[in-house]
């Protein structure tokens, strides 16, 4: 079977520039809500999208922040909102878990992934189970990255 044709996404967010600082609100020191995403040139035959949010900056590899999929082909992800089905992160919990470095500054990528069918796997499942279910279906793709380090000496992890 011949690779899909991937088109480049435009990701972006009111809340933050790339490589720009997200706000602390959308963090384990605010309300831990996933920021509102934007979503541009999706294919026309696009029909679901998945969202993973990775910290390769984990102390003990990249951590798994949200795992989202089966979303109907939306321009517009709003923020404190579950758009479709949710998978495990690396905290072992569904749904959005927000930046919570240990320590210095980590880079956190949004990672739109726009899909010609609905992935048949079932809710609670991990990001690399995702992945490889999505693997011939991804004909976009597009990410944001941003930067989190904490403010205060609350305890954390990630």
């Amino acid at each position: 079977m011949p690779a899909l044709t991937e088109v480049k996404l435009s990701v972006s967010s009111p809340a933050f520039k790339h490589g720009e600082e997200i706000p602390q609100k959308y963090s384990c020191e605010g309300e831990n809500i996933n920021p509102p995403l934007n979503i541009e040139g999706l294919p026309e035959d696009t029909k679901s999208l998945s969202i993973i949010v990775e910290d390769p900056d984990a102390p003990n590899g990249t951590f798994i922040h949200w795992v989202c999929f089966n979303i109907d082909p939306i321009k517009h992800i709003a923020e404190n909102h579950q758009p479709g089905m949710s998978g495990h992160n690396s905290a072992g919990k569904t749904g959005y878990r927000g930046p919570c470095p240990p320590s210095g500054s980590h880079r956190y990528f949004f990672k739109v992934y726009a899909l010609n069918t609905k992935p048949d796997v079932q809710e609670g499942i991990q990001a690399e189970p995702l992945k490889e279910a999505m693997q011939r279906h991804t004909i976009g793709f597009g990410e944001l990255m941003g930067r989190y380090e904490k403010k205060g000496n609350n305890a954390g992890n990630r």
